[in-house]
């Protein structure tokens, strides 16, 4: 059962994405470090150790953003493992807003530096051009050499101590939007998966055209397409997030950006539509996709794809449903639909699922409501005694919808163990329709004038 008021869709601001360039050993991971304002990238002396694009969420002047640190740059060199990493830097540019290219005024302009900035002029894209190992001011006039790569001011900084990033970041995030991605009202349904589980097929079923290009090789599709359906009247925005055609037999280049596109849709989406092969089952890639979902406090629909091609003598959804939910213990409030994107078997019934979890989502429940049902629940059974305490729960509050939030006020929030939070949130659940919806408790110390 809904309650509440009609649903609500919430405008979300898109976050830009930004990726680290340059050749080998400049300091691109130090300074991918100094922006997130954590050790994430591995950094050591030795070139290429950054084999694998690593990204992460970062903000700067109240500007979000994603942020992609490549491999270092080799144009000319016909080793594998700089194809790969060469590969790496040339996806992420390809699919960046701003690029901020990095280079070391203690080597001065290099041959590769070269050749790394005219690719970047090619690609039409802004690029903000960095000169690291500037630890002092003295060291700064080394930086007027790199105004010859014709890519604009360069910025003297020191990735390693911090000195003059803020100026640079202010450059970098000036012309960042800050304004709404949307201002409809329009439902949007992110498909992920594993690359090959049929998310391209789906989004034609669910056009009733082919729109994406579809074939069985893994990673076809290019770009992330929007595209729009109409459901009973209603417009509905399909998130395709297939992943990059294969440029060449480096499978970890594709594999790597299509976690990146993956998190880029879920943020953009209202509802997630989590894409498994039947023929295959649940593996760890998809769980972890799901726990981004889940993170994310998206709603959430697992679907099974290509179920046409199992034999049900001995597999039956009910079967495979409950193996499922054994393996996602604390994901069990998420529906699980058996569909084929090639006979179009149940497609329509994922966008009639999507809208219900939406409304879930955005009810609000009133608190009176909710304190007269839960608090009394939760009085017959209350939370243990924890170092001699003993712990009481006065009042609950839901404080936001979209996803839904609830406030509990009690005596001593930090002892209230996990385990009786997970409680909480099954007689939630089983007073409130929350199917699909991830939901989000806060603990808090009870006001004075309530004890």
């Amino acid at each position: 059962m809904l309650l509440g008021r009609k649903s609500e869709f919430v405008q979300r601001t898109v976050m830009e994405l930004v990726a680290i360039v340059g050749r080998p050993n400049v300091g691109k991971s130090t300074l991918f470090n100094r922006i997130i304002e954590e050790r994430h990238a591995i950094v050591e002396s030795e070139p290429g150790v950054t084999r694998d694009r690593l990204y992460a969420k970062a903000e700067w002047a109240g500007k979000h953003f994603q942020l992609v640190d490549t491999g270092g740059i080799v144009p000319q060199s016909d080793e594998l493992f700089d194809k790969a990493i060469r590969e790496q830097a040339f996806m992420a540019i390809d699919e960046a807003d701003h690029i901020v290219f990095v280079v070391d005024s203690r080597d001065g302009i290099t041959p590769t530096d070269r050749e790394i900035a005219h690719i970047l002029r090619q690609s039409s894209k802004p690029v903000t051009l960095v000169v690291n190992k500037c630890d002092a001011p003295n060291s700064d006039l080394a930086a007027a050499e790199f105004y010859e790569l014709g890519l604009g001011d360069p910025f003297p900084i020191s990735a390693l101590n911090g000195r003059s990033t803020g100026d640079f970041l202010d450059h970098v995030v000036g012309d960042f939007s800050d304004k709404p991605e949307e201002t409809d009202t329009r439902l949007k349904i992110a498909i992920v998966g594993r690359p090959n589980v049929g998310k391209s097929s789906l989004t034609n079923a669910l056009l009733g055209k082919d729109r994406m290009v579809v074939t069985p090789i893994a990673g076809t599709t290019r770009d992330a397409i929007d595209s729009v359906v109409t459901y009973y009247g209603r417009e509905i925005v399909l998130i395709d997030t297939a992943g990059l055609r294969r440029r060449s037999q480096i499978k970890e280049s594709v594999e790597v950006y299509s976690t990146m596109r993956t998190s880029r849709a879920i943020d953009r989406a209202d509802v997630v539509i989590v894409m498994i092969d039947a023929t295959q089952g649940l593996e760890q890639q998809d769980k972890r996709i799901l726990s981004e979902v889940e993170q994310a406090r998206r709603g959430m629909i697992i679907a099974v794809n290509k179920w046409d091609l199992v034999e049900k003598d001995t597999n039956t959804a009910d079967a495979f449903t409950r193996k499922i939910k054994e393996e996602l213990r604390t994901m069990d409030y998420v529906p699980v639909v058996f569909i084929s994107a090639l006979t179009k078997q149940r497609v329509t019934k994922l966008l009639e699922m999507a809208e219900a979890i939406q409304q879930r989502r955005m009810m609000r429940i009133a608190t009176h409501e909710v304190n007269e049902r839960l608090i009394e629940i939760l009085e017959r059974t209350p939370p243990p005694a924890i170092r001699g305490r003993d712990l009481r729960i006065n009042y609950v509050t839901q404080v936001k919808s979209g996803p839904p939030v609830f406030a509990f006020f009690l005596n001593y929030p930090d002892l209230l163990p996990d385990s009786y939070k997970r409680y909480i949130e099954r007689q939630l659940r089983q007073l409130y329709d929350y199917t699909g919806v991830p939901i989000s408790f806060v603990f808090r110390k009870k006001n004075k004038d309530r004890e």
